[in-house]
């Protein structure tokens, strides 16, 4: 303002004149209209940290008690808590496999399963399945036919496959079952749609077949 009236008192109004003196009149107003935020309509601090839960987990037959975050996934649990780092963590979402586990003896994947729902269940990991010296037959089966290369997705193929097999003998039917009134007849195709679920990046599927074929008393050809 000082320089506004300035400038027009001695009459020398010139184009810089006027232009400061618009400046000068903006950063004025802007000084004045923002005064920061009040007490008032300052925004609250965040919520505190979520209160973590007794969650019980039997995994591979052994009991663990933990504390949990009530959001934490039985694959986070396993993974971060529980240090079974053979359960793999894809695409977190459940479209990949690759965290599949057997829960009383069904497969389900572990990203989609909160860990306080899985509260005195009976969880099966790959490293529950068999030991170095004495494999599981899926186990051996995978690695006589070469079922994997980059191991990624194996350890959730190999639990899949056996809750897969376990599922033909209590005669569950899936989309290529031939004929629902007879006993189901694991063929390829069988194999193929009832491993859909289970993605191999690296495209190993001929050999996983095979493998589970065999697995199953059966052959591939």
């Amino acid at each position: 303002m000082v320089v506004v009236v300035s400038a027009m008192s001695d009459h020398h109004l010139t184009r810089r004149g006027i232009l400061g003196s618009g400046i000068a009149l903006t950063a004025l107003q802007k000084t004045a209209v923002y005064a920061g935020p009040s007490s008032e309509t300052a925004p609250s601090s965040a919520p505190g940290a979520v209160e973590k839960v007794d969650v019980r987990l039997t995994v591979n037959g052994i009991g663990h008690q933990l504390k949990l975050d009530p959001r934490t996934t039985l694959l986070d649990a396993l993974r971060e808590h529980l240090d079974l780092t053979g359960t793999k963590k894809g695409c977190d979402h459940g479209q990949c496999g690759a965290c599949t586990v057997l829960m009383d003896g069904e497969r389900r994947n572990a990203c989609l399963n909160l860990a306080l729902a899985c509260d005195d269940r009976e969880i099966t990991t790959i490293e529950g399945l068999g030991t170095a010296e004495q494999l599981h037959p899926v186990q051996a089966a995978f690695i006589k036919h070469d079922g994997f290369q980059c191991g990624y997705c194996t350890p959730g193929q190999i639990c899949s496959t056996v809750g897969m097999l376990n599922e033909i003998e209590r005669g569950i039917p899936s989309a290529a079952s031939a004929d629902l009134r007879t006993a189901i007849e694991l063929t390829e195709s069988e194999v193929r749609e009832r491993m859909s679920g289970n993605i191999c990046r690296c495209a190993a599927y001929p050999n996983i077949a095979a493998a589970i074929l065999e697995a199953a008393g059966k052959t591939s050809g």
